[in-house]
């Protein structure tokens, strides 16, 4: 339809490598809202007469209840829908839709508002996983087991600190995306090919009635600008690298070695040969996954480092990546949301490791330190007990009051004291005198946790909010092709 200028048909096979029908599914109904409140546009300003913009809205209405993913001659869903249009009205009236824009600012616009509502999906997802992890958490503020550095066992800690560190990280995640809403939510609608357009449009009139706060206001930013694109898969690139370190600390802890936790038998799978196996195989497609999704960020940055200003026709190549990283955020989040709820935990291991070893070694020298022992000479004894208890193969506790006395210079520190420090700390005692903002200890825990629940509950009425405005402008639209139809 659009090669007035060209005397040739694309072949067949030059069609399929162009087109892009089969990605433009998800856009779609986004074209044809945006194509509604265009015309409705052109009507308002006299471009459009009553009859046509009727004829106009009432074709595309029902445009919205057929499937347009199938075969077509189209190169992508903007020419398909146009064509469909100008099929079944006429070209007098349908031929008038694409007055006064471009396929260039209409994909910009099908992508803003399909990130907007990606973005608020995505944001209420997250604010349930956060919202189960908390809950989770609330359940072990008392729950001891060890924390890790360099994968080795350093401090006493509680299953919940894991637990809200994971709801911070995505708390994080959400604000990334609630702030890049308001970057996105501007319309490029009506700034044409590239330089805008002599008829007499209302650009804000459009933008309005889509639910946009603002225009995107350069002609040139408006159809060749993919930052925002790129902000926003790397946003999701950021979340999904965070849920994969969540998912391989539950296939780690897993483990028959570890059997800290049990993931629920629908979110495991078994083996083909043996009989025993119970894998983990969703968390680890979320790390494969991941990958995926840092490589999409990747072609998206690669595509655009390369382009001049002005439209290119590399831009369509953009968009698998973004509605690929959309799906597959939002489905990570729904099923760890899921397995996180389902999660069985098992305190008994988690507070006899705990309880083991040398995790209270750090305890036993800030006891030190209150005794008045510099920090260095505090810490040279303790090593000395963790290496006599090692050599050993006992724990700390084990020790005996010859083997605590091996451990002190002559004058350094009393042996017998050091031996009632040791007696006295254990997992319980560590977690209850711990209490540095933000740390381990049990009065800490319960602190974050409420002050994370009324955190959730704020940002889950700003995104309904958001959502409502949105709902509300499109809702209004309707109602006025309600009105021109008749």
């Amino acid at each position: 339809m659009y090669r007035s200028r060209l005397d040739k048909n694309l072949d067949k096979h030059t069609l399929d490598y162009v087109s892009s029908i089969s990605d433009d599914s998800e856009i779609a109904i986004y074209d044809i809202i945006g194509s509604q409140a265009h015309s409705i546009m052109l009507f308002e300003n006299k471009i459009l007469s009553k009859s046509e913009v009727k004829k106009i809205l009432v074709a595309l209405e029902k445009l919205k209840k057929e499937n347009l993913s199938g075969k077509s001659s189209a190169e992508d869903i903007h020419e398909l829908i146009e064509t469909l249009v100008i099929q079944r009205i006429g070209l007098a009236a349908g031929g008038k839709m694409h007055t006064a824009r471009s396929r260039n600012d209409q994909v910009a616009l099908d992508l803003r508002m399909k990130i907007r509502d990606d973005i608020n999906t995505i944001c209420n997802c997250i604010l349930d996983m956060v919202e189960t992890l908390v809950l989770l958490a609330e359940k072990h503020t008392t729950t001891a087991m060890p924390l890790y550095t360099h994968l080795q066992q350093a401090q006493i800690g509680t299953f919940s600190h894991f637990l809200i560190s994971y709801a911070d990280a995505l708390l994080r995640d959400f604000e990334r995306f609630y702030d890049t809403f308001g970057r996105v939510n501007h319309s490029p609608l009506g700034a044409g090919p590239v330089g805008g357009t002599s008829l007499p449009i209302n650009r804000n009139s459009t933008a309005k009635m889509l639910g946009f706060s603002g225009v995107v206001e350069n002609s040139i930013d408006a159809t060749s600008n993919r930052d925002v694109v790129a902000e926003y898969v790397g946003h999701v690139a950021i979340l999904m690298t965070n849920l994969s370190r969540m998912a391989e600390d539950l296939v780690i802890w897993s483990t028959s070695e570890f059997s800290f936790v049990e993931i629920s038998d629908q979110f495991s799978s078994p083996s083909s040969v043996m009989p025993q196996k119970k894998n983990p195989d969703i968390l680890e497609l979320t790390r494969g996954k991941t990958a995926r999704v840092i490589g999409n960020l990747v072609a998206i940055l690669s595509n655009l480092k390369g382009l001049a200003s002005g439209y290119g026709r590399d831009l369509q190549e953009i968009k698998p990546s973004v509605f690929l990283s959309s799906r597959t955020a939002i489905s990570a989040l729904v099923v760890l949301n899921s397995m996180f709820a389902t999660l069985k935990v098992n305190k008994q291991k988690m507070n006899q490791i705990a309880d083991s070893g040398y995790l209270a070694a750090l305890d036993i020298a800030e006891a030190l330190v209150k005794e008045g022992l510099p920090f260095r000479t505090a810490h040279k004894i303790v090593g000395n007990l963790v290496q006599i208890a090692h050599e050993s193969k006992i724990s700390l506790s084990e020790l005996t009051a010859s083997e605590v006395a091996k451990s002190v210079s002559e004058g350094e520190f009393d042996a017998k004291k050091l031996g009632k420090i040791i007696s006295s700390i254990n997992a319980q005692s560590s977690l209850q005198s711990r209490s540095s903002l933000g740390s381990a200890g049990i009065a800490e825990q319960k602190r974050l946790i409420t002050k994370r629940k009324s955190t959730i509950q704020q940002y889950q009425k700003n995104v309904a909010k958001r959502s409502t405005l949105i709902t509300s402008a499109i809702e209004k639209l309707s109602a006025k092709i309600r009105m021109l139809s008749r």
